[in-house]
């Protein structure tokens, strides 16, 4: 069997589908559904089970989880990078990551988790070594805390444990992420309900659009989790993503050409995040590559036409 944290979401439900695909049924989903339209995501899905995030912590620290899963993908978290209650952040992203590391290395259960480029701030170089983090917000810390803390136990885990620290992760099956939908789904929004894409205006020496981030396809961060869950063991922290900024402009005018209609518009970048914006990110991938991924990754534009022809 195997374990989804964040089952109900984004990447947590591309990743039980895949799970299908591939034969497996037997799987414990683990959410919090009090955002009741994440349940779309799970309902075309074939799992054994499902437990409320709140359940599943009691019986972690409780020690009454009685289960041997093959691997454990830990995607749960509050992804809401704007997020301002430190205390809340740090009890979902740092207190439920650390209790379920410690079950899983109780049990050398080979756990692959959920980290993210948002550790890096405002950094120009993303390898993934502790002089180019600097995160922005406590969103940012609060996945950077939890890397720390496995680092601090790397040299003595005897069990498989991989951070993958997503990029722009985009794709199927995000619709009720709101405001942290990745940047397509917005622009795919504004262009169906106004005509136009509404992109800031220059920033950080980046012209207007110009802003940079590496934009990864979610079937890439799939393999990625099934990759390692299976890959014997691995101790590593690594980035998930492609190695190429592409512009937000890139984006917008894929988009139009698929729609073949809408026009871009730029508005001012806002006072609100002056100072906590990353204007541009490029995953340094060597550090996956060692830890032994040798896929290559999806094209923007192959990643856009296989998004649009789920939605």
């Amino acid at each position: 069997m195997f374990i989804v944290t964040g089952g109900a979401g984004f990447v947590g439900s591309n990743l039980v589908r895949e799970l299908n695909r591939r034969g497996h049924s037997d799987i414990l989903v683990v959410d919090n559904l009090a955002r009741s339209e994440k349940v779309r995501n799970l309902a075309d899905l074939t799992l054994s089970d499902y437990m409320d995030k709140r359940e599943f912590r009691a019986r972690l620290d409780a020690g009454t989880l009685d289960l041997r899963p093959e691997a454990v993908f830990h995607n749960g978290a509050c992804s809401d990078t704007m997020e301002a209650d430190g205390r809340y952040l740090m009890e979902n992203n740092y207190g439920d990551s650390k209790a379920l590391l410690h079950w899983c290395l109780a049990r050398k259960i080979p756990l692959v988790y959920a980290s993210s480029a948002a550790t890096y701030g405002a950094s120009a170089d993303f390898e993934p070594v502790p002089k180019n983090e600097a995160p922005l917000n406590v969103y940012g810390y609060s996945k950077l805390a939890f890397d720390q803390h496995v680092r601090s136990l790397l040299s003595d885990i005897q069990s498989p444990v991989v951070g993958l620290r997503y990029f722009n992760v985009f794709g199927p099956r995000e619709d009720h992420k709101g405001r942290m939908m990745s940047v397509l789904h917005q622009l795919l929004r504004q262009l169906k309900e106004t005509g136009a894409c509404r992109l800031f205006s220059g920033s950080d020496g980046y012209g207007d659009g110009e802003q940079q981030r590496d934009f990864i396809y979610v079937g890439d961060i799939v393999a990625m989790n099934l990759h390692f869950g299976g890959a014997g063991l691995v101790k590593a922290i690594v980035n998930a993503g492609t190695g190429r900024a592409r512009s937000f402009n890139d984006i917008a005018k894929t988009l139009i050409g698929h729609l073949g209609r809408g026009r871009v518009e730029y508005i001012p970048f806002p006072d609100e995040l002056i100072g906590k914006y990353q204007s541009y990110t490029q995953a340094d991938v060597r550090s996956l590559r060692e830890a032994g991924y040798t896929a290559p990754f999806t094209a923007l534009e192959a990643g856009i036409a296989a998004t649009l022809a789920e939605v």
